[in-house]
């Protein structure tokens, strides 16, 4: 019965949801206009570390594999 009632709630959340997106849409659009700037200076910034990081992880195997055939 539980699951149902899970599901029930999430429709719910979607209809309700989605008014308010309807109903406030100007307010909704200037959300996301201050939102979506940090997100992605954010998101930016994560993946320019994840790059590195896999840089050098890449650079300490070689130099892992160099050792090896030594």
């Amino acid at each position: 019965m539980g699951k149902y009632i899970t599901v029930l709630g999430g429709l719910i959340c979607i209809i309700i949801g989605i008014w308010g997106i309807l109903a406030w849409k100007w307010n909704f659009i200037a959300l996301l206009k201050g939102c979506l700037p940090p997100i992605l200076a954010l998101g930016g910034l994560a993946a320019f570390f994840a790059g590195i990081s896999e840089i050098k992880d890449a650079n300490q195997a070689k130099k892992e594999e160099v050792k090896e055939k030594k």
